[in-house]
């Protein structure tokens, strides 16, 4: 493997690892929506801050992620990391490799 190869497959590497992280992250999100913990917690104030945004927006952009008060869009989200994770990330691998 040359220098671009290795930089190339160092990059897929900490994608993926990135968003494996935001998945746990977004998963962690989900479930302490159902138990309504201490919004003043230094742990819960770092996960909204970490998903609210993105949550938000995908709300924005797709009106029907609110279902009869059901809130889907970390679904959506988590939809999303698992499209990055098997087409960019294993196309770079793959990109990688050819090298």
């Amino acid at each position: 493997m040359g220098l671009t190869a290795n930089f190339i497959f160092a990059v897929a590497f900490v994608l993926n690892s990135v968003l494996t992280v935001y998945f746990w992250i977004v998963i962690i999100s989900a479930l302490m929506s159902w138990i309504n913990p201490d919004p003043y917690n230094p742990i819960v104030r770092a996960l909204r801050s970490l998903t609210e945004p993105v949550f938000q927006k995908i709300r924005s952009v797709i009106p029907f992620v609110m279902v009869g008060g059901l809130d889907l869009s970390p679904i959506a989200v988590l939809l999303g990391i698992k499209f990055l994770q098997i087409f960019l990330v294993q196309s770079l691998y793959q990109f990688a490799a050819g090298f």
